[in-house]
């Protein structure tokens, strides 16, 4: 089996995973909850007027602070909404899982053991953020 055929094997393994399946129950009952879609849909809506108003020449700064202010109210609900946080916490255990798998490669291409390698475990110059990494040393 080739490392492609490997990967694809690895990738339906994370579909098969609980916390994945944890993330896609959180995206369907987001779809499914209209008072989630309404706030939505209406801060992509403010977002919007208030690039169209900023991007005028004589761009009125207190219609668009005042645009802000109401985008960041709303941005607060959204997140606030219990079908908005289960998602969010589905989402950081994949992207969670998902960061882990990621480093274990990386660090195999550095030669390290990615049977003994523990992603987890601090390294040597490393943040533990691992977004901007190319790889454990």
């Amino acid at each position: 089996m080739d490392v492609i055929e490997l990967a694809r094997k690895l990738g339906q393994a994370v579909q098969e995973d609980p916390d994945y399946a944890k993330l896609e129950e959180a995206k369907k009952a987001n779809d499914a909850d209209e008072q989630l879609q309404e706030m939505i849909e209406k801060f992509n809506l403010l977002g919007m007027t208030m690039e169209v108003e900023a991007a005028k020449e004589d761009a009125d700064e207190s219609k668009v602070d005042e645009l802000n202010a109401q985008m960041m109210e709303l941005y607060s609900k959204i997140l606030d909404n219990k079908t908005m946080q289960a998602f969010n916490e589905a989402k950081d255990a994949v992207d969670k899982k998902m960061n882990d798998i990621v480093a274990i490669l990386a660090a195999a291409v550095n030669g390290e053991d990615p049977m003994t390698f523990d992603p987890n475990a601090h390294h040597e110059g490393c943040s533990g953020d691992c977004s901007g990494c190319h790889g454990c040393h």
